[in-house]
Formats: C-alpha cells, structure tokens, sequence
C-alpha cells in the first residue's frame, strides 16, 4: 500500500505564494516501509533509509537554518482513522517561508530527498504558523473576530 509521500507541485506554490510571514512550522506524520523502495533495488529497511535521508539531509537544513522545536512517539488516535499509525511524528522549524523554499530547491536536498521518498509509506505535512503567547483554547478565534 502506498500513500502520500509527494510534495505536490500544486500545494507548494500555494504555500510559496500565500504570503505567509515570520518562521514557519512543518507538522511531520511518518509511516515508514518495512522495506525501503529505492528503484535501483537495493535491499535496507525504511528505517535504515530514512536514517540515510537524516544524514544527507542534516547540512543543508542546518545551513538555511531549520531545526526540531518538537518531537513525540506516537500512542494511537483518538478522533479519527482508528487504524492510523505513525512512526515519526515530529514540528519542524524554518526561520521564513524562503527558507523551506531554498531547501527544496537545494540540489543537495533533492539527492537526499530520494533516500526519504524509499523510506516512506505515507506521510502527512502541515503548514503552520507559530503563534507563541497562546494561553487558552479559542483564544486567537476570538482575536481574529476582533
């Protein structure tokens, strides 16, 4: 079976495009594959390949700047697919929309970017604006309605 795994063409220009101001945050849900599916064929695990991305991957992020402001195991869902299941679950960090950006760009990148695509089932990414001094639930629905 496989599932999202693909930065759609579509859905990165509308986040390059939105306008989007200040650091951006990048939700991570990871199924990986029991075998990675590298089209050359070579035989390693999902996790062997996605520890293989994280290396390639690592200067690159660090050098535009990206980092992990949150990491969690997954337990199981509670509202929704019961049968959902993630191996990574993890918030990264990027100090502007044009850093993520330039990282997808990045030649370096792409070649690592083939060690994830082998490594995972299906995935889940989610834009998201930080929005620090939250204290309370509704609290910037209720800002937003002024």
């Amino acid at each position: 079976m496989s599932g999202h795994v693909d930065l759609e063409k579509a859905q990165f220009l509308a986040l390059r495009d939105s306008g989007h101001q200040g650091p951006l945050h990048l939700l991570n849900l990871i199924r990986l594959r029991e075998r990675a599916d590298y089209l050359d064929g070579r035989e390693v695990s999902g996790i062997e390949a996605y520890q293989s991305y994280g290396r390639a991957s690592e200067a690159v992020l660090a050098r535009i700047g990206a980092r992990i402001v949150w990491e969690g195991q997954f337990e199981m869902v509670l509202i929704g697919p019961q049968a959902e299941h993630w191996d990574l679950c993890f918030v990264a960090e990027y100090p502007s929309l044009q850093a993520f950006v330039e990282l997808i760009r990045d030649p370096a990148y792409r070649e690592a970017a083939l060690h994830r695509k082998a490594s995972a089932q299906d995935t889940r990414l989610i834009a998201l604006q930080p929005r620090p001094g939250a204290t309370r639930f509704g609290q910037f629905l209720e800002e937003a309605r002024g």
